[in-house]
């Protein structure tokens, strides 16, 4: 398991290779991940919210693979070989497929501006995004509420297995 490969789950990667990670979900391919994939209409689903300081990427790849990093440097890579986090990416990339429809088609996706969060789903045909206020998703007053909160959980859970292995 793990498109994004590190050797520790909690390997943070400096700013330089932000870009090259995130470009590097954009283009994940079904032959890629493997057989075992070939069927999966969403190969990944990026939620990407924009600070004052960086833009905070979340990653979850339908081969369990979760990774949190920011524009700035440092995150964590791999975090989905503890089971909590596995399953919140499970999750969170069910719930895509019920929005899927209201994510437009899009090339290479520009980061979020502070405030904005933007969802973009991998499908094997292309990729699909949205922008929205993060203010309004999560105060429910969006559409895409639901999905920012299942991409909510699995940053939770990417924390929690986080505090776990430091206690």
């Amino acid at each position: 398991m793990g498109f994004l490969r590190r050797k520790r789950a909690d390997a943070s990667p400096p700013p330089e290779v932000y870009e090259g990670l995130r470009n590097q979900a954009l283009s994940l391919r079904t032959e890629q991940l493997g057989d075992a994939f070939a069927d999966v209409p969403v190969l990944a689903v990026l939620m990407e919210t924009g600070y004052p300081e960086a833009v905070a990427t979340l990653v979850g790849v339908v081969d369990g693979t979760s990774s949190l990093y920011f524009s700035n440097g440092g995150g964590v890579i791999g975090a989905g070989t503890h089971a909590a986090v596995a399953d919140a990416n499970r999750r969170l990339l069910e719930t895509s497929l019920t929005y899927l429809p209201q994510l437009s088609a899009t090339s290479h996706p520009p980061l979020p501006d502070e405030g904005m969060t933007q969802f973009v789903a991998v499908t094997p045909q292309e990729l699909r995004g949205a922008v929205a206020r993060a203010d309004d998703l999560g105060e429910g007053r969006h559409e895409l509420t639901p999905l920012f909160y299942a991409a909510q959980d699995v940053i939770t859970q990417i924390r929690l297995s986080r505090e776990a292995d430091a206690g």
